[in-house]
């Protein structure tokens, strides 16, 4: 089914943005993603102007316009945001299905009715949800001055990487988390030492940090001998930030939000055009997809 512009019913988010979107707003419904956009958004994407596709190695990029930076190129072949995560819950939605039709036969479809996946497993759905939001983010913002490829597989290992960016600033390896709750850096050492800690919504989660190490000693293998700047990102989709709050760092990782990190992204750096798609040439044929576009 096509979107189509409806007047809310309940209370939403916009997929592209992040704005909230209060009951009996005007946005566009995609009955398959099952997302909405604010118009604002479509409007922008509508108004884009006119490219023209270059192929770069593996890369598929567009020069962005007659006025635009030599740094302006935006991928096409990037890979599909949230893949892995959206097809891992897939996997435990399916086998749930299937336990309660192989226990309760005929009742199955009153029990699944009365009940829900555990927490576990929504888990996955929300956090590819985060993965798409921030890949729309990305490209809405930086879209015209970056390389972006999204759901990358590490070979040899089971794990993925959510976003990689490819700009003047160097290569950012990004970790989208779907977490809600106040985002704080508290210390936890003691008179004589420091020892700075994440928090979100009152939980330690400094272990998401730690996971970002080998994250970025795989992008930095597969550069090989290329000497670019490579930067990490945690970047919190929904959760909450003081009043006079800043991006930090974590053991060399940075903390921060969608619109920050875009600028971090979007900050003049060595790198030139010719540098950036080589870059993320490298980067594409190294670490692949990890879920087929369809």
């Amino acid at each position: 089914m096509s979107p189509r512009v409806i007047r809310l019913r309940y209370a939403g988010t916009c997929a592209g943005c992040g704005q909230a979107l209060p009951a009996g707003t005007r946005a566009w419904w995609d009955a398959d993603a099952r997302s909405t956009t604010c118009k604002a958004c479509t409007d922008q994407a509508s108004a884009a102007p006119s490219t023209e596709n270059l192929e770069v190695g593996n890369v598929a990029v567009e020069n962005v316009g007659a006025e635009s930076t030599p740094e302006a190129v935006v991928s096409r072949a990037a890979g599909m945001a949230g893949g892995s995560a959206r097809n891992k819950y897939e996997r435990l939605h399916q086998a749930r299905e299937e336990r309660i039709d192989r226990q309760w036969g005929r009742l199955s479809g009153f029990v699944k009715f009365l009940s829900d996946d555990p927490q576990s497993t929504r888990a996955w759905a929300r956090g590819s949800e985060g993965e798409r939001r921030l890949a729309a983010h990305l490209l809405r913002t930086v879209g015209d001055r970056s390389v972006l490829l999204h759901d990358r597989k590490v070979p040899r290992t089971r794990g993925n990487i959510d976003h990689l960016a490819v700009a003047a600033s160097g290569v950012w390896v990004i970790d989208a988390k779907n977490y809600t709750g106040l985002v704080q850096r508290r210390d936890k050492g003691g008179f004589f030492k420091t020892d700075y800690h994440l928090y979100v919504g009152g939980r330690d989660r400094i272990k998401i940090v730690d996971g970002l190490g080998w994250q970025i000693e795989a992008v930095r293998s597969a550069l090989g001998d290329a000497e670019v700047s490579v930067h990490a990102a945690l970047c919190f989709i929904e959760a909450d930030w003081s009043f006079f709050a800043k991006p930090f760092q974590l053991d060399g990782v940075w903390v921060t939000w969608a619109q920050k990190l875009a600028e971090m992204i979007a900050a003049p750096g060595p790198l030139t055009l010719e540098k950036v798609t080589d870059v993320a040439d490298r980067l594409a044929k190294a670490l692949p997809p990890a879920v087929a576009a369809t």
